[in-house]
């Protein structure tokens, strides 16, 4: 049985230099990284994480140095103030295996409390650290410790993925009243919602879809709840709001996906509080390891699977920028390659990647759309990987076509204004050559 602890008694029990393991966003523990925070004694704490979502002293310490697989706003916010924090590019299906590597002394998760039969549900989160999580708690020289909160969901696994740690793999228990960070979604504007006029001719009834989260996901998802559309799978590696609005307009019936029919297949939740409530006790929806939702392999088997991802910027090559800005990290490399990549196994599948036209930079309007990426420039998604590219002006389908022809193809869904330059760029791209101006061979 575990030892029952205050989130302070707990945050003792690791040693001023030591490692700590944490999950993603929602499965981070609030009351025990807090409690960390409050610590100044700090001499060399490593943690590694992705995504924070608990405000904490704990990273602004010295002493403390945070390895982080995604960047957040709070990630972005700590690199800003001068605090010690790296990005480790990875995909997200690689976080487990990298986590092993490390072997922190210390794991530690969020959970919704014992049942009748001792298991701790993993609730919002079961991504790359389930794994480490039960290795931790059966090693006698490292230490599990377990935050658990009646606010938090109880979710399901499916079949061997047991969505749950049990009391006796726990070493410490923390009881706390904490709920999780609620994210709500930001409504969409005139330019979100034409994107998602265009990407929904790409989703046939009966589709599989993995969507990400933001404004124009949701869109997409309100335009399919209140469509003709019918009989769609869901295997996504986040399950949002507008996944619960499929759910509960009777558009989902993971039917005809081939696999795990019957259920939605996630890795972890985030959204509204509404979202988290719905969670709570509905076997509809199965949380399993980021490694099974996230491989390629099983991705491609899904029947007429549809990806929706977003980006920051695309070449005319098809090369996709869309976890930094100017170089600077802005988020991560998640799990858009894997859902690209896995989508590509199939031709009969199609990855979307959407993205408005344009930004405003120091009042003037750029382009999203670019003739060719500066130096600096770190590709997401390869050229060989991109199927089609969606703005408000319409699709670019780029699988097959040399470079000329996705220069004119992505030239007709930019802004208008930048227009000439880019097809100018493709003519320069015939046969094979490069788009670049000033170039000397």
């Amino acid at each position: 049985m575990p030892t029952e602890l205050t989130a302070e008694q707990a945050a003792a029990r690791l040693a001023t230099d030591d490692t700590l393991g944490i999950p993603l966003g929602p499965g981070q523990p609030p009351a025990f990284l807090r409690a960390l925070g409050e610590r100044t004694d700090w001499t060399d704490l490593g943690v590694y994480g992705a995504l924070l979502a608990v405000g904490t002293e704990l990273f602004s310490r010295p002493g403390v140095h945070y390895l982080s697989g995604f960047y957040g706003p709070l990630e972005r916010a700590l690199r800003d103030s001068g605090a010690n924090i790296e990005f480790a590019p990875a995909d997200f299906r690689r976080f487990g295996p990298l986590l092993e590597r490390q072997a922190p002394r210390v794991m530690t998760t969020v959970a919704a409390p014992p049942d009748a039969d001792g298991w701790c549900s993993l609730s919002l989160h079961a991504g790359g650290t389930v794994g480490e999580l039960r290795r931790a708690g059966a090693d006698p020289e490292r230490l599990l410790v377990v935050e658990v909160s009646d606010a938090y969901p109880r979710t399901v696994g499916w079949q061997e993925h047991r969505h749950a740690l049990h009391v006796d793999e726990i070493d410490v228990l923390v009881h706390s009243t904490d709920g999780p960070v609620a994210l709500p979604e930001a409504p969409p504007n005139d330019v979100d919602k034409a994107i998602a006029r265009h990407a929904v001719a790409f989703i046939p009834s009966g589709a599989t879809l993995q969507t990400g989260i933001g404004s124009i996901p949701s869109q997409i998802a309100t335009l399919l709840a209140e469509g003709d559309g019918h009989d769609f799978g869901l295997h996504s590696e986040m399950f949002t709001d507008g996944c619960m609005r499929l759910h509960r307009a009777g558009k989902v019936t993971n039917a005809h996906k081939g696999q795990y029919d019957g259920v939605s297949v996630t890795t972890f939740a985030f959204g509204s509080t509404e979202l988290y409530e719905w969670l709570d006790g509905n076997s509809d929806v199965a949380f399993l390891p980021v490694e099974v939702v996230n491989a390629p392999e099983v991705i491609g088997a899904n029947s007429d699977m549809v990806s929706i991802n977003g980006a920051l910027a695309v070449d005319i090559h098809g090369q996709v920028v869309a976890d930094t800005i100017a170089g600077d990290q802005f988020s991560g490399v998640g799990g858009a390659e894997d859902f690209v990549a896995g989508v590509g196994l199939e031709l009969s599948d199609r990855s979307l990647i959407c993205l408005p036209s344009t930004f405003a930079k120091d009042g003037a309007l750029q382009s999203r759309i670019l003739p060719w990426f500066g130096p600096g420039a770190v590709i997401t998604t390869p050229r060989h990987h991109v199927d089609v590219i969606v703005t408000e002006y319409g699709a670019a389908e780029l699988e097959g076509k040399t470079v000329q022809e996705r220069g004119e193809a992505l030239a007709a869904i930019a802004h208008p204004q930048f227009r000439d330059e880019l097809l100018a760029a493709a003519t320069r791209a015939a046969n094979g050559r490069s788009p670049v101006t000033g170039l000397t061979g």
